[in-house]
């Protein structure tokens, strides 16, 4: 596969461009260090300060106060079919970004599928929709970059037939065997024998929900998910406790930034002769 290049850009935001590209770094790393070896995808990462900046052939993830909808988070197609993500600047905004670029990577289309036995019992060998953060999307199951809080995913294992020893189903292990979905996650599948998509949630408790059928769909099956996803969904949001941790990494960050670059401005001076 082709190198693919994905902006985070500010759009009618007030983030700063420091944070902006502080995350933007945390991301790279993660695609590079930790998802790459794993699904084989390779992308760079870059921040730009608005739509105007972003190169042709490169996917947008666009930071906004303002999303103009609860819930609409989420990756989708513009209207030549690419995609496009949305995100909303609040505490939580790095990890849910984190979460739009690995599925955007893994499934660019927003109908991937893999086949696989279904959770709910009286189902067989079902459609299982591409999305490798949804299962251990919530806060807790998500780990830290650059003192940036990033998503979990599962690997390529999460749809295998048993659990096998020595076998990892998502990055950060929370995951422990096939298609598992942990607390504040979810599942979605197709089964063609009731024609209809189906999820596992975990969201206060467990349960199945049918979706129905698509019938003739407009655009792709993950924003068609995402649009009967939303009522019940679980924003992600850092606890106080991450924001404590994250804040007094970030200022400890901070120091230790300055102080290189105080480093760096002296011995520049001495080689253009300014001192």
């Amino acid at each position: 596969m082709s190198l693919l290049h994905v902006a985070l850009v500010s759009e009618e935001s007030s983030i700063s461009f420091s944070e902006l590209t502080t995350v933007s770094a945390a991301l790279q790393k993660q695609v590079l260090q930790d998802y790459y070896p794993i699904w084989g995808i390779k992308a760079t990462v870059n921040a730009f300060h608005t739509l105007n900046d972003v190169p042709i052939g490169t996917w947008p993830i666009v930071i906004m106060d303002d999303i103009g909808e609860p819930g609409a988070e989420g990756i989708h197609e513009d209207k030549n079919g690419q995609p496009i993500a949305l995100v909303t600047f609040d505490p939580g905004w790095s990890l849910t970004a984190s979460h739009e670029l690995i599925e955007m990577l893994t499934d660019p289309d927003g109908n991937r599928t893999m086949p696989g036995q279904s959770p709910k019992k009286g189902q067989g060998r079902v459609e299982f929709l591409v999305e490798p953060c949804d299962p251990s999307e919530d806060t807790r199951y998500a780990y830290k970059i650059n003192n940036v809080l990033v998503s979990d995913f599962y690997t390529p294992h999460f749809f295998e037939p048993v659990t096998a020893p020595g076998v990892k189903y998502s990055f950060t292990g929370a995951i422990k065997k096939p298609r598992q979905v942990l607390p504040g996650g979810y599942l979605s599948w197709f089964d063609s024998v009731s024609d209809s998509w189906w999820q596992e949630t975990y969201f206060g408790k467990r349960k199945f929900v049918n979706l129905g059928s698509t019938g003739r769909l407009e655009g792709s099956i993950r924003s068609w998910i995402i649009r009967r996803t939303k009522p019940y969904y679980k924003k992600l949001e850092p606890s106080a406790k991450d924001m404590q941790e994250i804040n007094a990494g970030v200022k400890s960050a901070m120091r230790s930034r300055s102080a290189r670059a105080d480093l760096w401005r002296d011995r520049i001076k001495e080689l253009t002769g300014r001192r």
